[in-house]
């Protein structure tokens, strides 16, 4: 199974059902060494070490994406809404770009809802719903292979 993404104008949607409870996926997004496993997707790598996680409302979540090339990006979040095992609201302060991460007990397992809303338009593209699709689609592998999932 693999994640679905779709474009709608400014949005990208993702889903995907994941077999881990919600508490396992909420600990997956809010601890950094689990956030280091899956952020960068396939397409970079995230260093532990650069991931802080400050979880409360205004708290800053950021993190340093490594390409193959080497080049380097940090990105920088702040949370807007936390309701746990549920909810995560985050926002890109430099382009307003909002991510609302749903996670809902599905049978045995999850259903994820990463919207990503006010995407800029270089974010518009099939390249950025790839990406997104990368990333669940890694986090859903990670959970699997974690014992602890």
């Amino acid at each position: 199974m693999s994640t679905t993404v779709r474009a709608q104008g400014d949005e990208l949607i993702a889903e995907r059902r994941l077999s881990a409870a919600p508490a396992t996926v909420w600990t997956a997004f809010t601890t950094p060494e689990h956030l280091a496993a899956f952020w960068g997707g396939r397409h970079a790598t995230v260093p532990v070490s650069s991931v802080r996680v400050d979880l409360r409302p205004d708290g800053e979540f950021s993190l340093e994406t490594r390409a193959p090339d080497g080049r380097t990006s940090r990105l920088r979040f702040v949370y807007e809404q936390i309701e746990p095992p549920t909810l995560l609201v985050l926002r890109e302060p430099r382009t307003g770009l909002s991510t609302s991460i749903r996670i809902e007990a599905s049978g045995d397992g999850s259903m994820l809802t990463v919207h990503q809303r006010r995407l800029p338009p270089e974010l518009r593209t099939a390249e950025a719903a790839t990406g997104l699709g990368g990333i669940v689609d890694l986090l859903a592998e990670h959970l699997d292979a974690d014992p602890a999932s």
